[in-house]
């Protein structure tokens, strides 16, 4: 089993909103559709702007924390190395 850590955008530079999974493909989705209440159905965080995939739960979780304390500019770099043009990812994703 993969574990995922990922982030999405409202638009490039936009609102961000990190997260993890083991089902990145059905979580990404829930947020798209707006069934997950919250976060990102409130201010439209819906592209699939990053992704990293884990061996464990417990790196994930881990990795997921590490990002969340990370500085907005942090965040856009790693984004911008993976995602140079913030293309939504979600469309090619086959995991």
């Amino acid at each position: 089993m993969a574990f995922f850590v990922y982030m999405l955008a409202s638009r490039r530079n936009g609102t961000l909103y990190a997260g993890m999974t083991d089902n990145l493909v059905q979580r990404v989705w829930m947020h798209r559709s707006g069934v997950l209440p919250g976060f990102t159905k409130r201010y439209g965080v819906k592209t699939l702007v990053w992704f990293e995939q884990l061996e464990t739960r417990e790196a994930a979780l881990t990795r997921e924390r590490q990002i969340k304390k990370w500085n907005r500019a942090w965040k856009l770099q790693v984004i911008e190395k993976m995602n140079p043009k913030w293309a939504d990812l979600y469309e090619g994703l086959d995991v």
